[in-house]
């Protein structure tokens, strides 16, 4: 394994904290940022468990509001900050196969009853020495365990576009990627079929730590 908790073939070893970042639509930097640990990551999947009671950072109003409590009008228009805070819930596991405009995030209710898996629509991830970081583009859905499924914040992606936040190229683009999507969740393909609704973390491991230096710049990146 090298320094950075690499192994030689340049994947993570299962038990390994890296960071889940997302960078701030249409400006500079990241604006959420979560520790997570590693549970595979092999040429085909990278998985990764986001344990309850991780402190993340995420994007809020300049006063202090919850963006969803923000009327949809304004939520993208007024000045925003960054907060620290908990992960609250079970955790999630997130799965991510190479390439793929989305990851799947599986959800369970107290005492580990399945609840459901989410698409989230998204940038492909780049991989460097510390983590994946990615773009969030809005539009989501949700997967249930009798195969039926419906799309989230349909209004969002909408408002996103109107504000300039996405170009009618990239919102063409994520709609597309959403249609992918949706084929595969209609042909059951990977990773729905999968035991992944089975798996559960191994409790020897730490909740992961928030660095002081989330946000660096990687000095390198790969997909």
């Amino acid at each position: 394994m090298n320094d950075d908790g690499r192994t030689d073939t340049g994947r993570w070893a299962p038990g390994e904290r890296i960071l889940w970042r997302y960078r701030a639509n249409g400006g500079d930097g990241f604006h959420i940022c979560r520790p997570v640990t590693v549970v595979e990551d092999s040429a085909e999947l990278l998985a990764v468990w986001l344990a309850p009671g991780t402190e993340c950072v995420k994007p809020v109003l300049a006063d202090g509001t919850p963006l969803h409590r923000e009327p949809l009008a304004t939520r993208y228009t007024k000045p925003r900050r960054l907060e620290r805070d908990r992960w609250l819930g079970t955790g999630v596991l997130k799965l991510a196969r190479p390439d793929e405009p989305w990851s799947v995030w599986l959800f369970w209710e107290q005492g580990w009853r399945f609840r459901n898996w989410y698409v989230n629509l998204e940038q492909p991830r780049t991989r460097w020495s510390g983590g994946v970081d990615s773009e969030d583009h809005y539009l989501d859905l949700s997967v249930y365990p009798d195969r039926s499924w419906r799309w989230h914040d349909e209004d969002e992606f909408a408002q996103a576009r109107a504000v300039g936040l996405m170009s009618a190229e990239q919102a063409a683009s994520v709609r597309e990627a959403g249609r992918r999507a949706v084929g595969v969740i209609e042909a059951w393909g990977r990773p729905f079929p999968d035991d992944w609704p089975a798996w559960r973390p191994d409790p020897a491991w730490p909740v992961p730590a928030l660095p002081a230096d989330w946000d660096r710049t990687p000095a390198h990146v790969s997909s």
